[in-house]
């Protein structure tokens, strides 16, 4: 069968062969034109391509197929010209068919010489390449969207990267986040934008690695804008493969998160500061509680110790050994003071203080303490209004910050105390817990060694000191702070090595009220006894016993007539119209002191009152008659106390300052 065909293709001739051959393909429009471009053959894939049978298309010019404003650009002109100038012209474009449609054809002319060099016309050849350029353009216009998409981000920098970091391309959230322009980063290595230290470190070359080992990196950390800025940055870079799986480049995200970056900081200090307040809270508890304690245990020594000293034969070995004890016990008063200064417990007798006053009369004083190399300036602002604070305790407040300062400035310096007044809102972060209003800031400023920031973290715990053994106690700043606070200020420290710490006191101004308190029997007792006031029939109340025996012990050897109690309760059983005087312990279980007394007033009893305490907790409203005793007093104070409280009596009572 095979011999058969072969044998009656052999019976044609070659052009007769070329014309079968040009007949039977139906995917191109293979046909001839004349030299005018007349179609002068016609085979089966024109027709099935363009619709039109052979003897409609004959004599025909082929720019029929070309749409009108294509042939009124002279289109099929130019194809011809050029397949003659250049021997061949090829192109894709519309063409149309005989019902009209579109299809997106691929289009070569060649043109056709006689064996003389005589051009006998061209040969044209047409395929349908509509679904190609459909599916070419969908992705076209799929990469347009996505460039547009990704050009229109301007919060993210999103550009890609080779695989050795090289920018290829850029976005204008790029432009907007790192300053430069696309002709100024492309064809450039992206660790340009890191900072020296971070370049130094190899820190760009891993990040890539990370994307290319596991599949994604991620991180924050500064960059480096075209400016010289810097910004904190989140950054996300992913690797990019092929569809074969071979690695081409990265893609790298990056967005300015500096806002982001502040406010989570901010947020940090706020928690920071708030665990510092509450932590400070809890040990001024605990030192409060401690001090309370240790006040009770002093009195019972120093009451002890004053019996003592009546008592002994005129002995002088004997009494120095009392004298020692005595002194001794006096200066675990001076810490207990500092303690309850620290919990914002402490006996405060506020008032009315012109701080440019008080400062000056210290600045001699100041001078001969720090020594000759320590040089102290002051500088006050012009008609700085009064603060509401308790002098001597500020004073000493102010001359602790100053032996600290010296302390810090063993080859000399400059301490300098400035006070102006500053407008404190609830946004500022210094000091923490400070209400907003105006105050007067009180600086106290050193030039000396500073401090770490470890250091200034702790600086104002109670008992933490970097002074050699036996040189401090800890508790002089947390005294300070804890006056700063008790007045209703505040009080900031800053310090940076090499440079210097500031000490910052605020302190609230003076207003119509406040200053305002109870009356208050002064710490240290006179020289001698007051007036002698008559026996007196006393109930003493103290829960703990030995404050207690102490107590009556001092008032039966003063001749009063004593009767106790170890609770507000028990003493209800005890006072009656006969009584003169109650002395009563404040912080007691079940009862205060205090609501003691205002039993008492609701039964129309009315003996004189003195409440004792260490704290300087007591309520606003206090009755005529009634007399604050700070803890621990010795025989004198006690006294004293009974004799202002029989005094006061029938006049209202007296206010510190007042």
């Amino acid at each position: 069968m095979e011999q058969k065909t072969a044998h009656r293709v052999q019976l044609f001739s070659p052009e007769e062969r070329n014309r079968l051959l040009v007949a039977a393909v139906s995917d191109y429009a293979i046909y001839m034109l004349d030299p005018d471009g007349f179609v002068v053959s016609w085979n089966a894939g024109a027709q099935r391509l363009k619709g039109y049978t052979e003897a409609e298309i004959l004599g025909r010019h082929f720019s029929t197929f070309y749409e009108p404003e294509d042939v009124s650009a002279g289109l099929p002109t130019r194809a011809l010209e050029t397949a003659l100038a250049k021997g061949r012209f090829q192109a894709e474009g519309w063409r149309c068919t005989k019902a009209g449609e579109r299809f997106w054809a691929s289009v070569v002319v060649h043109p056709i010489w006689a064996p003389d060099g005589e051009l006998l016309g061209y040969a044209k050849v047409t395929r349908d390449l509509s679904e190609r350029h459909a599916a070419e353009e969908a992705l076209r216009l799929s990469e347009e969207q996505f460039r547009l998409l990704v050009q229109g981000v301007t919060d993210y920098a999103i550009y890609m990267l080779d695989t050795q970091g090289i920018i290829t391309n850029w976005n204008s959230g790029a432009e907007r986040a790192k300053g430069y322009a696309p002709g100024d980063v492309i064809g450039t290595h992206f660790s340009r934008f890191y900072q020296e230290g971070d370049r130094d470190a190899g820190l760009p070359a891993r990040a890539l690695a990370t994307a290319l080992k596991e599949g994604r990196f991620e991180g924050e950390g500064w960059r480096v804008r075209k400016d010289g800025t810097e910004f904190w940055a989140n950054v996300v870079i992913d690797p990019i493969f092929d569809g074969n799986g071979v690695h081409r480049g990265f893609a790298k995200i990056t967005r300015d998160i500096t806002e982001k970056r502040k406010a989570q900081l901010a947020l940090e200090e706020a928690r920071e500061a708030l665990f510092q307040s509450q932590k400070l809270e809890a040990i001024g508890q605990l030192t409060g509680g401690v001090a309370h304690d240790f006040n009770n245990l002093l009195a019972v020594i120093l009451s002890s110790l004053e019996l003592l000293r009546r008592k002994v034969p005129d002995d002088a070995k004997l009494k120095s050994l009392i004298e020692n004890a005595a002194q001794g016990a006096k200066r675990g008063v001076v810490l207990t003071q500092r303690m309850l200064a620290f919990a914002r417990r402490q006996e405060l007798r506020p008032e009315s203080v012109d701080l440019e006053s008080l400062v000056g009369g210290m600045k001699e004083m100041l001078e001969r303490t720090l020594g000759p190399t320590i040089a102290v300036e002051v500088d006050f602002a012009e008609h700085l209004r009064h603060v509401v604070v308790d002098a001597h305790q500020l004073e000493l407040a102010i001359l602790n910050l100053a032996v600290n300062a010296r302390d810090a400035m063993p080859e000399g310096g400059t301490l300098r105390i400035e006070a102006s007044e500053h407008m404190h809102a609830t946004t500022s972060r210094e000091p923490h817990g400070l209400k907003a209003g105006t105050y007067a800031r009180l600086s106290v400023r050193d030039s000396g060694s500073g401090m770490s920031p470890t250091t200034l973290a702790r600086a104002v715990e109670p008992f933490f000191t970097t002074k050699g053994v036996g040189k401090g106690t800890g508790l002089g700043l947390a005294m300070v702070q804890g006056l700063a606070v008790q007045s209703g200020g505040g009080f900031a420290l800053s310090s940076t090595q090499g440079i210097g710490t500031r000490a910052d006191l605020w302190l609230p101004l003076v207003t119509a009220d406040s200053v305002e308190s109870v009356s208050v029997v002064p710490p240290k007792g006179p020289t001698s006894f007051p007036q002698a006031v008559q026996r007196l029939k006393v109930v003493v109340i103290d829960d703990d016993p030995l404050v207690l025996r102490g107590t009556v012990a001092m008032l039966e050897d003063l001749g009063h007539s004593v009767d106790s109690a170890c609770s507000a309760s028990d003493a209800l059983a005890l006072i009656d119209g006969t009584v003169d005087l109650v002395v009563s312990d404040q912080v007691m279980p079940k009862m205060t002191g205090a609501q003691l007394f205002a039993v008492l007033r609701e039964k129309q009893l009315r003996p004189s009152l003195v409440l004792a305490s260490g704290y300087a907790d007591l309520p606003e409203d206090t009755e005529s008659g009634m007399v604050k005793l700070a803890k621990p007093f010795d025989q004198e104070q006690l006294h004293a106390a009974i004799a202002q409280a029989m005094a006061d009596r029938t006049t209202p009572a007296r206010k510190a300052g007042g």
